[in-house]
């Protein structure tokens, strides 16, 4: 049975109705694998083409080599926004550009925006770090160095691997995109 606008406006509205709960998830996945054609495609005009399958398997192997490769880290982003937990893998990329910081004026200034971001209490994008870690890196923080976030910085890329990255193979999300007419 098809459920028509009208009937669902009569019967208390849209969003009440199951069938629209699995239409929003469908219009929601979607729209994932739309913005990221979309990026693939430009990008194909740009320099690189479409992830090749031997890449994807690549990306099924672990986590660096899909952080490795622009396509892969874009549907990672992706996914890891789908999933609410963006705050990690925007944190290890802070980190990485953190690391190329040349001048000791900009690794304070970029380490203290790393900090009130990402680390301190309360922070907006706040990442799950132990009491410990959140100490060591406050008192580097006096000081801070190119590899002043590194603890921090490989543990929560060991909470992506254990946790997002498995969701990420196992999401329809990575089946869609790996499949020949996926994309």
């Amino acid at each position: 049975m098809e459920v028509t606008a009208a009937r669902l406006e009569r019967a208390g509205g849209r969003q009440h109705h199951p069938d629209m709960v699995t239409q929003k998830q469908r219009t929601s996945q979607s729209r994932l694998y739309l913005l990221l054609k979309k990026y693939i495609v430009v990008k194909s005009r740009k320099k690189s083409a479409r992830p090749t399958q031997v890449e994807f398997e690549q990306w099924g192997q672990s986590l660096e080599k899909l952080l490795a490769h622009q396509s892969g880290l874009v549907a990672f982003k992706m996914f890891s926004k789908s999933e609410y937990c963006e705050e990690n893998i925007e944190f290890w990329l802070a980190c990485e550009d953190f690391r190329k910081t040349k001048t000791s004026e900009k690794l304070a200034i970029k380490a203290n925006n790393i900090y009130e971001e990402f680390i301190r209490k309360d922070s907006p994008k706040e990442i799950n770090l132990d009491f410990y870690i959140k100490e060591r890196l406050s008192q580097r923080l006096q000081r801070p160095s190119k590899n002043c976030f590194e603890e921090a910085q490989k543990r929560i890329f060991y909470l992506m691997e254990i946790s997002t990255y498995p969701r990420f193979l196992q999401s329809d999300f990575y089946h869609v995109l790996r499949a020949p007419e996926g994309l």
